[in-house]
């Protein structure tokens, strides 16, 4: 398998947030310098003749510090940081630049572009990638491997990379004299521990020519990156890091704990609002007691279906001929659990009186009452564990069973609190299945013989081939009895102590992630394919960070989650989105958190569970602000509909906060109220005041930039998730008849002649190219004649003066040199020979402001050219249907869902109708008490339409009966406003083409459009 990466646009941010602060670094191939210590006699030269003699380190920063530090500023500006007043300077170097960015976002290739970014740029070559475990050290290796071919394209070069090891000194030698990118990974235990080892790279070795290694790596003046900087502070490091005389030191991590200059952010909340980690499940197994006597009781779940009342799935004991056996039962309303129990005494009285759906409980005569993920009666440890077990491979084998036809491999990865439950040996070294591994292999055969999908389906084939001992596999950190499994404690030189016992399990899961993505195939090997039947990993604690894997959906944690920071570390082990059999990842934003949905199988109750995970991210949060007030809002730098930018005066701020106090979106500490957030989504925020209206997504962007519980990730119940069925209205023939319709697939086709987009392009620039020159207030005062020693110290003995503005202007001999047509058509995705056409024909006097302010020139006539080409693509459009359909299986996937968000149905073709918005629930309540509504469908997220701009989901497919004989078919999308100036200009686009779709498929048979409320609706019907 060939892992695709392809560029992505907060990606892109996080590389030039770095590469921008350093604006006006002249370009250099590299600083010469001798690789020799300088011995003097000749018979020591004599020795060294055969030593390369020069190396090449990275070029000085020719910046005044004042000049980075204001180029650092205009980086945090741009994305909305805290801006810094002097430069974090520490005792490792003067430049210290923090990248924060969200577990599962691509830290690592973030950081690798920006080594060929920096490198492209600037001539920067020498770089040493610092990481705290082997976990992160292996992680970084495999993905440069993987990495290697995509960044090859992009930059017709490769980096030279090898892990540093004190007894492959040869490698430092190469890495050192080579001109090209070379990186070193190196483990901060080969540098900073107290072993033997690690002092040998502050020793002069016979081995090297009598040279220290730490003297040719600090002459290479690398660029230091750390890699999970918080685990790498204490003082003893600190110190040996500066030995490595690094240029400047970048930091990545999802949670800085001592901060420096910031120059980007993609948090939690960003992380997820952006869709880009998986959705988060939590099935909650908690133990309680009971009134009187108590028998044991386990409630898996609850069933609806259109067809009988709520159904009860539980765990309960069987009196037997020879035994009492624990065994799972289906209750119905007054079924009575004396009698289905064989007459055991302990369940007396427990006669069901009601089975509720809604908040998935099941009430009993007696008074009590058991809620899904509840165990009563037996609170035994090993209780709990085994029913964990047995929820993980069932979320497993659900979660299997709709990604198998996708071609996603699904891994479970299940946390333990020690080694011998899973594995342990005799005396004579012979090896046994732990408890753990026992009750695995009892409870996986037991799931697979009473599963419902009986039917000879592929993934059937595919379960009947796998036994249940070949499908789990562990990796731990310590095993003191056998050396069969692998203990990767670290050695100075880097190494992993007993890695080479026994390879398999290490190589398996630590560094050959392609593998485990994959499905056996007949064509596969006997040991390929036994690695591939992998699909359930144990771990003790060495895959809490820098490990992960993309297809880990379901987590079990089988011991007590004892501090918030494990519960974070663990639960960032599979928030990476997944990828299919073809190395694709699955990130479109349509169905990107259908598909990619982490289920945790917790040791604690939900609320406790997600109270603390909650918790925790909240105190990640800390940099965010957390009140909308004015002087929050001042100063911040926005960008007009023009791409004009200005900073927020007073009294725009003062009109902002007087927006949010009116509306109640703020409360009395200034904290953004639920309301606001409520209305957002909604799609209903009223319009701001004249003097702000203009800039209403750059400022509703700075209110959602404020910090609000209620942007918290939303983390399911999935113990309250019941199967969401399908009903009779599917199958009326008003529905098959629109849905035989619109499941017609098409491809489109965009044709237009680039001579005419030229000509628009140039029109349009020629006309509306405003670029803002830079602009600098230089402002004078007097010190007055009566100032006395109190006003000298609070700053106030000068008075106001005079203030001019001064325009600056790009040199013509200027350092700072531009890849004008690069930028451009990096960002209209135009080919330069395009760009170039469009700029030789602008009016001279429009092309000359590049020389006023060039980011600005670049960004606007991007953004004119971008318009430009979406109004051709539009235009130019065309369908042409397929013979492919969409099949009815995107509707009869059966899904788990948390029914208490929505309402029984009657009208709709599942039982209960779930709704993302209000403005959404209050159109369906009107369509389920339309009379003139035969039946409607909310389409599923499977259901897309191809546009230039992304897949695109409609909302609604109704069906209206007029006469009680002619049927109106209608598909709409709900919008809170039908303005199409108040949506995003993305929106837009995919609702454009989504009326050419329909018509090219449907010619008039069916209506498509914009709808804010069923009285819109009925308008357009009518």
């Amino acid at each position: 398998m060939q892992l695709k990466f392809k560029q992505q646009a907060y990606q892109s941010d996080a590389v030039r947030a770095i590469t921008d602060c350093f604006l006006g670094q002249p370009k250099s191939d590299g600083k010469l310098y001798a690789l020799d210590p300088g011995r003097s006699s000749k018979a020591e030269t004599q020795r060294l003749s055969n030593l390369i003699e020069e190396g090449f380190a990275n070029p000085d920063i020719k910046l005044s510090k004042d000049q980075v530090l204001q180029n650092i500023q205009k980086v945090q500006q741009r994305f909305k940081l805290n801006t810094s007043t002097a430069l974090s300077e520490d005792s490792i170097c003067s430049y210290n630049l923090d990248v924060e960015m969200e577990t599962g976002t691509g830290k690592t290739y973030c950081y690798i572009k920006t080594m060929f970014e920096l490198h492209r740029n600037y001539g920067w070559s020498k770089y040493i990638i610092i990481v705290p475990s082997i976990a992160i050290r292996e992680g970084v290796k495999e993905s440069f491997v993987e990495m290697s071919d995509h960044f090859m394209e992009a930059y017709g070069c490769r980096a030279r990379f090898f892990i540093y090891d004190s007894s492959r000194l040869d490698k430092l030698e190469a890495f050192s004299s080579d001109p090209g990118i070379n990186v070193m990974i190196i483990n901060v235990q080969a540098f900073a521990a107290r072993g033997e080892d690690a002092r040998r790279i502050y020793l002069e070795l016979d081995e090297f020519q009598s040279r220290k290694p730490i003297d040719v790596i600090s002459k290479n003046r690398p660029i230091l990156i750390l890699d999970e900087p918080q685990k790498m502070e204490g003082q003893a490091t600190i110190e040996k890091l500066r030995e490595f005389n690094p240029l400047m030191v970048l930091r990545y991590s999802a949670t800085h704990k001592t901060p420096h200059d910031k120059a980007y952010r993609l948090d939690a909340l960003d992380a997820y609002n952006q869709k880009l980690v998986k959705k988060i499940r939590v099935r909650g197994i908690t133990a309680r007691g009971m009134q009187g006597t108590a028998p044991y009781l386990y409630l898996e779940g609850i069933s609806v279906s259109s067809s009988r009342a709520p159904i009860a799935k539980v765990d309960m004991e069987i009196k037997q001929s020879s035994q009492i056996k624990r065994v799972r039962k289906i209750l119905n309303k007054q079924d009575n659990l004396h009698e289905i129990s064989g007459g055991l005494d302990q369940y007396r009285g427990f006669v069901v009186s009601e089975i509720n759906a809604t908040n998935n409980t099941v009430e009993f005569t007696n008074g009590n009452k058991i809620r899904a993920g509840e165990t009563i009666g037996d609170q035994s440890e090993s209780t709990l564990r085994r029913i964990q077990i047995r929820e993980a491979i069932k979320a497993h084998l659900d979660v299997e069973a709709e990604h198998f036809k996708r071609g996603i491999k699904v891994l479970t990865l299940f946390f333990i609190d020690e080694v011998a439950k899973y594995r342990s040996y005799d005396e004579a070294g012979k090896e046994h299945p732990g408890d753990y591994a026992q009750m695995f292999e009892e409870e996986y055969d037991a799931l697979l013989k009473e599963s419902e999908q009986l039917e000879d389906s592929p993934y059937q084939k595919f379960l009947s081939k796998i036994k249940a001992a070949h499908t789990h596999e562990g990796y731990f950190s310590i095993d003191k009895k056998s050396k069969r499994l692998i203990n990767p404690k670290t050695k100075a030189n880097g190494e992993a102590a007993g890695e080479a016992d026994d390879p398999d399990a290490y190589d398996l899961i630590l560094r050959d992630k392609r593998t485990l993505l994959q499905y056996p195939t007949d064509a596969d090997d006997a040991e390929t394919r036994r690695k591939k039947q992998v699909r359930f990993i144990f771990s003790h604690s060495a895959l809490r960070e820098g490990w992960d894997n993309p297809n880990i959906f379901v987590i079990c944690t089988l011991k007590q989650s004892d501090n918030k920071v494990s519960r974070r570390q663990e639960i960032g082990r599979g928030m990476r989105l997944c990828r299919d059999q073809d190395g694709n990842r699955i990130d479109d934003p349509e169905i990107v958190h259908s598909v990619n949905v982490l289920t945790v199988i917790a040791s604690e109750s939900y609320t406790s569970f997600v109270s603390a995970l909650q918790s925790d991210m909240s105190s990640t949060l800390s940099s965010r602000p957390n009140a909308a007030n004015k002087e929050y809002f001042q100063g911040k730098i926005i960008t007009a509909a023009d791409g004009t930018k200005s900073a927020v005066t007073d009294q725009m701020a003062t009109a902002i906060y007087k927006y949010l106090a009116k509306n109640d979106y703020i409360d009395d500490a200034d904290r953004i109220s639920d309301a606001y957030h409520e209305a957002k989504r909604a799609g209903t925020l009223p319009p701001m005041p004249p003097t702000i209206e203009p800039q209403r997504e750059q400022i509703l962007a700075l209110v959602d930039a404020v910090f609000s519980t209620n942007l918290l990730p939303e983390i399911v119940d999935d113990l309250r998730g019941t199967t969401n069925s399908l009903n009779a209205n599917f199958a009326k023939k008003e529905f098959q008849e629109l849905w035989n319709q619109i499941n017609r697939k098409a491809i489109y086709a965009v044709e237009f002649d680039s001579d005419q987009l030229v000509q628009k392009c140039v029109g349009r620039l020629n006309a509306e190219l405003k670029v803002a020159p830079l602009q600098y207030v230089v402002t004078w005062g007097d010190q007055e004649s009566k100032a006395n020693y109190e006003s000298v110290t609070r700053g106030e003995s000068f008075e106001e003066g005079k203030s001019q503005t001064e325009t600056h202007t790009l040199a013509a001999n200027s350092s700072v040199k531009y890849d004008l047509l690069g930028k451009i058509s990096g960002i209209t995705k135009l080919t330069r020979r395009t760009v170039a056409s469009i700029l030789s024909k602008v009016k001279a006097d429009a092309f000359l402001q590049f020389r006023t302010n060039p980011e600005d020139f670049i960004l606007k006539s991007s953004t004119l050219i971008n318009e430009e080409k979406a109004t051709m693509v539009i235009e130019r459009l065309t369908y042409n249907p397929i013979d492919d359909r969409y099949s009815s299986d995107i509707f009869t996937a059966a899904k788990r869902e948390d029914l208490s968000r929505g309402f029984p149905a009657k009208r709709h073709v599942y039982d209960y109708i779930l709704t993302d918005s209000s403005i959404e629930r209050e159109f369906a309540k009107a369509l389920e008490g339309s009379s003139e509504v035969a039946v409607y469908a909310k389409l599923p997220r499977g259901f897309l339409i191809p546009t230039p701009v992304g897949n695109y989901n409609p909302d609604w497919a109704i069906v209206f009966t007029e006469n009680s004989v002619k049927h109106i078919y209608f598909i709409a999308e709900t919008k809170g406003t039908l303005s199409s100036m108040e949506l995003r200009k993305v929106e837009e686009t995919k609702i454009s083409c989504a009326r050419k779709f329909f018509l090219s498929i449907t010619s008039d048979k069916v209506k498509y459009d914009i709808v804010n409320s069923y009285e819109k609706l009925m308008e357009i019907v009518k």
